[in-house]
């Protein structure tokens, strides 16, 4: 058997902070210009989207500090390493999304009975605002979301999708001050608020859903696990392989799996052959760890 280490090395996890980094300034910066919106127009469906963007801004805060804690290197308390931390940040997004809904809910629900009037002077000011935060929020989505699939980080990914869903909101409270400003009806902003609650709980739903996922450790996807049988099947020295299983750890790829060699190979030749496997399936599934164990073929075994 031959242990080859895989980390992500400077350069993805250098990709990862920085991306990390410039989601959690967008949040901070339209968290603020929504909350001063909504404050100064009485908006419910401008504070419902101000209290998601801070729901984002917390969630890109945790991370920034999960994607440097992944990026640590495997140690004697945590020989896997660290990756499960991401996992676990993109759960607790999604609780915070759980909470950020029921708070548009309720908000949503007494503007509805109460019949609160916005003041048309001050609808233009939120316009602006929610047309400024939905391009930002567009534009960080595409950078993050392209890192997230280049390093292939859990985090990143749940991150662009909030960044996504910020953009999304952005544009519905955006149509309802604009019903609101053109026609007066007051119930167009508590009934946007409704419908962005209810779109958030969907997406939290996801999320939740994906992170267990990886933090029960759900396989590779059957794309990646088609790769690594391409790779072991093209290896005519091999006589099979088998026991093949996989996991993420964050953004690193857990595989682990037996190939099948001719009994008369020495050690060393097995050991080569295991190793140029684990340097290809590393390769072409990085970042990623990869464990081989070699059997010999035993022709009483063959039906």
């Amino acid at each position: 058997m031959h242990v080859e280490r895989g980390t992500e090395g400077p350069a993805i996890s250098h990709a990862k902070r920085r991306a990390a980094i410039v989601s959690v300034v967008l949040n901070v910066t339209i968290t603020i210009l929504k909350l001063a919106g909504a404050y100064l127009t009485g908006s419910v469906s401008l504070l419902s989207d101000a209290v998601h963007s801070g729901t984002d801004m917390i969630a890109s805060s945790l991370t920034f500090i999960s994607v440097r804690v992944a990026g640590s290197p495997p140690d004697e308390e945590h020989p896997f390493g660290h990756g499960k931390i991401e996992s676990l940040t993109g759960f607790v997004e999604a609780i915070m999304i759980f909470v950020a809904v029921a708070f548009i809910g309720v908000e949503a629900v007494n503007r509805l009975i109460s019949k609160h009037a916005l003041e048309s002077k001050t609808l233009g000011i939120g316009l602006a605002v929610m047309g400024v935060s939905a391009v930002a929020s567009l534009l960080a989505s595409f950078y993050v979301r392209r890192v997230g699939a280049q390093t292939g980080s859990t985090a990143l990914n749940v991150n662009a999708r909030h960044l996504q869903i910020d953009f999304i909101t952005s544009l519905g409270v955006f149509a309802g001050l604009a019903i609101t400003l053109k026609t007066g009806k007051q119930s167009a902003d508590p009934i946007i608020a409704l419908g962005l609650a209810l779109w958030l709980a969907f997406g939290a739903v996801r999320l939740a859903i994906g992170a267990v996922q990886e933090i029960i450790d759900v396989r590779l996807p059957e794309n990646e696990l088609a790769q690594i049988r391409a790779i072991l099947e093209s290896d005519t020295r091999i006589v099979s392989f088998h026991r093949l299983r996989s996991r993420h750890s964050g953004s690193v790829r857990n595989i682990d799996l037996h190939i099948v060699v001719p009994r008369e190979w020495n050690v060393v030749e097995a050991h080569e052959v295991a190793d140029s496997l684990e340097h290809r399936i590393r390769e072409e599934l990085a970042p990623a760890e990869v464990v081989v164990h070699v059997d010999p073929f035993d022709p009483r075994k063959v039906r």
